[in-house]
């Protein structure tokens, strides 16, 4: 087999959008850098490519479609087997939201709200981000070199918590508030597995590797542009392992993960401190991965992938007159940072989208090499949907990854719209609207997908040929 590993530069000058709310945010100071990283896997026969951007989200599924195909004419790799994860930071530049160019003629007020109170890509960085993509894939592809592959799962438990909690009202609530004492219980579970994949030069010498977790990006570390979280542990990695390789993140099932704990009543967890915190435990977990794990040929490489169309979820015409009327007094009074007016805005964004897309498109897509499938969605996929999949797929190690190909709203589980459920991720905006079923299509299709493959052999630690004889100093004693 042959891997290469590429990584390159993406970070935003002062003054571009940040996006990652449904309001306008700009940077005002740079933490640290955001990275693209490339990862290319070659049996001889096929070719993958697993590829990280430090943004908060990815563009449509379109768009994406369109950008892994100026790879394929690059490389030669198919479309189809290029994975591009975005790795959730809330500190990233303005690669996501909407361009405003692929909005066409919108009327007003339409056009205003999404300029003006609503986080949109910039066309110069989006373009700028698009050829770091294709160029950290391409020198990633040219820099393949024999190589030996690994594969294991850590266990971090203690940094990530499920977000949406059961309430004694009898709802969920997202973020409740740290130590409510109306919080009953966790409205669903967290994922602390830590999937590693790494590569190895016949020599012994790290290569590269390749991880999946379950977090959002949103310790804001440090303040301004940051890869948040992930730049910590990729540090941690580097540092444990004695070796400058990047580390290629890709999100697992975290649509309703955070780092925050709020059943405890301990400082909030942000800034640079948790950061750090996260990211270095979770490095850690790679680190005793990765001098675990036996190397060896991680074969076969597939890839295959497919789009789903789901209804929209459309508010009704009443709640549309009355969100329209929130709208207009809030911008003609210049109250316009409330929670009711930003949500009204995005149900009348959400009608004027809907008009000119019918339909929200999610693509899945299943990558083997060898005895791990990554299951891949372009969702914010809710974590126990996430569980489920990898509860019901064969392989050794499977390793469900999120906002993935596109950007396609939060995808809850079913339970989460029932009268007990709630949190904003449930709510409607022009960002979240897909069917309520949408959840478990997913998981099914993902795990139709899979079956369509044969896992391969995970490589096993050499066994003595013989039973040993006993050590001459282990026979002696005692001497009393």
């Amino acid at each position: 087999m042959k891997t290469g590993f590429y990584e390159a530069d993406i970070t935003p000058p002062i003054g571009m959008e940040v996006p990652g709310g449904y309001g306008k945010a700009y940077v005002s100071q740079i933490h640290d850098p955001l990275k693209v990283r490339a990862a290319v896997i070659d049996d001889g026969e096929e070719r993958v490519a697993l590829v990280g951007v430090d943004t908060c989200e990815l563009q449509s599924v379109p768009e994406m479609q369109a950008i892994r195909k100026r790879v394929e004419d690059r490389t030669g790799i198919p479309a189809d087997h290029v994975l591009i994860a975005a790795s959730h930071t809330h500190s990233g530049g303005p690669f996501s939201m909407w361009l405003l160019s692929d909005l066409g003629e919108l009327p007003e007020p339409a056009r205003q709200l999404f300029a003006d109170y609503s986080p949109v890509a910039d066309q110069l960085y989006f373009d700028w981000v698009v050829g770091q993509i294709v160029t950290a894939v391409e020198q990633a592809n040219t820099q393949r070199e024999e190589a030996l592959l690994s594969v294991g799962s850590g266990h971090e438990q203690t940094v990530s918590y499920n977000r949406r909690f059961r309430m004694k009202s009898g709802r969920s609530y997202t973020h409740p508030g740290k130590g409510n004492p109306d919080i009953l219980e966790p409205a669903g579970p967290i994922d602390p597995e830590v999937g590693v994949v790494a590569a190895w030069a016949p020599g012994g010498n790290l290569l590269g590797c390749i991880v999946n977790f379950a977090c959002h990006g949103t310790t804001f570390g440090g303040g301004g542009i940051s890869s948040d979280w992930i730049g910590y542990m990729n540090s941690a990695v580097k540092g444990a392992m004695g070796v400058d390789i990047p580390a290629v993140f890709l999100p697992g099932a975290a649509g309703d993960i955070t780092q925050s704990d709020n059943q405890s009543t301990r400082e909030r967890e942000f800034g640079e401190k948790w950061s750090r915190h996260v990211g270095a435990r979770v490095g850690a977990e790679v680190a005793k991965v990765l001098v675990t794990a036996e190397r060896g040929d991680l074969s076969p490489v597939r890839a295959v992938s497919k789009t789903l169309r789901f209804k929209r979820r459309l508010p009704s015409k009443e709640r549309l007159t009355q969100c329209r009327k929130i709208v207009e007094d809030g911008l003609r009074s210049s109250r316009t940072g409330t929670t009711e007016w930003t949500f009204a805005k995005e149900i009348v964004l959400l009608d004027y989208l809907a008009q000119k897309q019918p339909e929200a498109l999610v693509e899945v897509q299943a990558v083997q090499i060898g005895p791990i499938i990554f299951l891949a969605n372009s969702s914010e996929y809710f974590c126990e949907l996430g569980l489920d999949i990898k509860k019901r797929c064969s392989f050794p190690f499977t390793y469900v990854v999120s906002l993935a190909n596109g950007s396609s709203g939060y995808i809850p589980t079913v339970e989460a719209f029932a009268p007990t459920g709630g949190g904003y991720e449930t709510v409607l905006t022009s960002y979240s609207n897909t069917e309520i079923a949408a959840g478990p299509k997913i998981a099914d299709e993902c795990v139709a997908l899979s079956k369509a493959m044969m896992p391969g052999v995970v490589p096993k630690v050499p066994q003595v040929e013989h039973a040993g004889e006993p050590w001459g100093y282990g026979i002696l004693g005692p001497d009393v």
